[in-house]
C-alpha cells in the first residue's frame, strides 16, 4: 500500500436510490483501500440497510473524525450524520426525507474537506426533485459545492478512458443554454479548462471546442453562432497562449479526442457531452468538479429508482469515481507536511 494514502470522503447520495448500495459494494469489491482511506459520510442506518439489500459483508464502524479511520479492507468506516426520517424512507421514491439526508451527507463532507480532514470527496447520485421537496435551494451537486466553498461557476469535467469533456453550460433548458454561448463565456471557460488540466497533470493541454449547429454551421448556412461567438473565442484563446481549436463539428470532435488528437473537448450544453461520454463507456464515466479548493468526483449516472433496493446496481462508476479522487487528490490540494 502507498505510505501516504489520501483520505476520500464518500457521500451516500439519495438513500432511496442505488447510491448507498453502490457505495457499500465499492467498499467491498473495488480495492479502494489500496489507493486511499475511504470514509463514508452519512447516516449509518442507511449503510446498514444497503448491506442488507446487496448481501455485501462489511463491518460498519462509526468514527468521530476521518483522522481515526484505518482504511482496512472489510470495513465501512462511517462519520455518522443522523438524518431525520431515515427509518421511514422507501426505496425508489422521491421523498423529502431522502433529499434532506442526501444534502446533509454532502454538507458534512464539504465541511470536512474545507477543514482539511479529508483530501477529496466522491459523491453518489442525488435526485433533484427530492432536493426540492426537502427545501434545498441548490439544484444539484455542483451548485452545492460551489456555494459552500465560495467558488464562482465551478467547471464540470467528464473523464472516461482518456476522453475528457468540459461543459460550457450544465443544467439549463436547451434554448437558454444557447443564449449562454457567447464569445466572452467561451474564452473564460477555455482559460479555466486549460488551468484545470494543467493542475491534473496535462502540462500543455490541447482543447477543442464543439460546434453547436450541424456541420459546424457551414459558414452561417445552418446557424451563425460558430462565426459570431465561438470562432472569435478560439482566436482570442490562441492569442492568449492556449492551444485551442474549433469550433469543430460535434458529430466528430469527440471521436478525434478519444483518438488522442485533443486532450479535452468543450461541450456547449448538457446532453452534447453526456451522450458522447456515456456512449463511449457508460459505467466508467466520472464527473470531476474543477476550481474547488479540493477535488470532488462523482458517478455519472442517476439514482436509478427503478432498481433501487434490489441489490442489482453496478458499482463500477462509484469505484472509478473514488479511484479518480484518490489519484488526483494531492495534485489539486497538496497535503501539508
Amino acid at each position: 500500500m502507498p505510505l501516504s494514502r489520501p483520505v476520500v470522503a464518500i457521500t451516500l447520495g439519495d438513500p432511496a436510490s442505488i447510491g448507498p448500495e453502490i457505495v457499500v459494494r465499492a467498499l467491498a469489491v473495488g480495492g479502494l483501500q489500496d489507493v486511499c482511506i475511504p470514509v463514508v459520510v452519512g447516516d449509518r442506518r442507511i449503510v446498514e440497510r444497503a448491506l442488507g439489500t446487496t448481501g455485501v459483508s462489511l463491518d460498519v464502524v462509526p468514527i468521530g473524525r476521518p483522522g481515526t479511520a484505518t482504511g482496512k479492507p472489510g470495513f465501512a468506516e462511517v462519520v455518522d450524520v443522523p438524518a431525520y426520517g431515515v427509518d421511514g424512507i422507501e426505496w425508489g421514491r422521491i421523498q423529502a426525507a431522502a433529499g434532506r439526508a442526501a444534502f446533509e451527507s454532502i454538507r458534512v463532507a464539504i465541511d470536512l474537506a474545507l477543514a482539511g480532514e479529508v483530501d477529496a470527496v466522491a459523491t453518489a447520485p442525488v435526485n433533484k426533485e427530492a432536493f426540492r421537496a426537502a427545501g434545498v435551494s441548490q439544484i444539484g451537486h455542483t451548485e452545492i459545492f460551489g456555494e459552500r466553498t465560495g467558488t464562482t461557476d465551478p467547471l464540470t469535467l467528464f473523464e472516461v478512458k482518456g476522453l475528457r469533456i468540459f461543459f460550457l453550460t450544465r443544467h439549463l433548458p436547451l434554448a437558454e443554454a444557447i443564449r449562454h454561448i457567447t464569445a466572452e463565456r467561451t474564452l473564460d471557460v477555455l482559460r479555466r479548462a486549460a488551468t484545470a488540466l494543467q493542475t491534473l497533470g496535462v502540462p500543455a493541454p490541447r482543447l477543442a471546442v464543439a460546434a453547436l449547429n450541424p456541420h459546424g454551421g457551414e459558414h452561417g448556412l445552418f446557424g451563425d453562432e460558430e462565426e459570431r461567438e465561438l470562432a472569435p473565442a478560439v482566436a482570442a484563446a490562441r492569442a492568449a497562449g492556449i492551444d485551442a481549436y474549433g469550433p469543430l463539428p460535434a458529430d466528430s470532435v469527440f471521436w478525434h479526442a478519444a483518438e488522442g488528437r485533443f486532450d479535452a473537448v468543450l461541450s456547449l450544453y448538457h446532453d452534447q457531452g453526456h451522450i458522447a461520454a456515456k456512449m463511449y463507456d457508460f459505467e466508467r464515466t466520472v464527473s470531476i468538479t474543477c476550481g474547488l479548493p479540493f477535488l470532488r468526483t462523482s458517478v455519472d449516472h442517476g439514482t436509478a429508482f427503478d432498481i433501487a433496493g434490489t441489490g442489482r446496481a453496478s458499482a463500477v462508476s462509484m469505484v472509478e469515481a473514488v479511484r479518480t479522487a484518490a489519484r488526483s487528490a494531492f495534485a489539486v490540494r497538496p497535503r501539508a507536511i
